[in-house]
């Protein structure tokens, strides 16, 4: 299975404790919401993650031709994908990668204006259309947001850029088709699965993986559980 290989840094929750100010952390601002199973999946195609604080799993995908390289929160809780635009003045931004459409040739500018209000965090900007690879896979057509204005602290000096949410697609903003279900539409997986297994080892140079397409029975013992869910 591809595996991108993951450079680990010094756990901020270390770093904070460190410092006396990790209690400070959590009184002043959470962090992003993250719905996610302990469980892993078999797959044609994985996506190895980063732990950050033991709340977020991060991981690297691509847009564009030729590809502009992002750090992404895999947001199970969230369906819309968004990166920081060029064009985003905010201090958030200035510390993160930013897409430039420009300098891509399969973008495609949509203009639908975007607004998302997550728990502890807001942003605006606006659609628009390029190829997404997500560890060997290539999404065409894909719908995301280009963050124009990133107010507040939500975003200062967290180490991914952007977000990509896994969730469904009644929860999109502006009727966004999510990553996922145009790999499925696409015929990109071989099973409508993705799956996520995640390390909380604080040890291990590894935060977990996110397979799309099947689960790994090397991840987990016994039988899985089955749960219908429709909302």
């Amino acid at each position: 299975l591809p595996r991108v290989p993951l450079t680990r840094r010094r756990s901020l929750r270390k770093l904070l404790r460190d410092r006396g100010q990790l209690s400070h952390l959590w009184k002043a601002q959470g962090g992003l919401e993250m719905d996610s199973e302990d469980c892993a999946a078999f797959s044609e195609t994985n996506e190895p993650l980063l732990n950050y604080l033991d709340m977020e799993y991060f991981g690297q995908i691509s847009i564009g031709t030729p590809p502009q390289n992002f750090t992404v929160v895999f947001d199970t809780g969230s369906s819309n994908f968004w990166v920081p635009s060029v064009y985003c003045v905010s201090k958030a931004c200035a510390q993160h990668t930013k897409f430039r459409p420009t300098q891509s040739s399969t973008y495609q500018l949509i203009g639908t204006p975007f607004s998302i209000q997550y728990g502890t965090g807001s942003l605006t900007g606006i659609i628009g259309s390029d190829q997404v690879a997500v560890e060997g896979l290539t999404v065409s057509k894909q719908q995301f947001a280009e963050s124009i204005s990133e107010p507040g602290k939500a975003f200062l000096g967290v180490p991914f850029d952007g977000i990509l949410g896994l969730a469904y697609p009644s929860l999109s903003v502006d009727g966004v088709t999510p990553v996922f279900d145009n790999m499925m539409a696409q015929n990109l997986v071989e099973l409508p699965i993705f799956s996520v297994y995640m390390s909380s080892n604080p040890e291990s140079s590894e935060g977990g993986e996110l397979l799309f397409g099947g689960f790994d029975t090397s991840r987990f013992t016994g039988t899985l559980n089955w749960v219908p869910v429709t909302q």
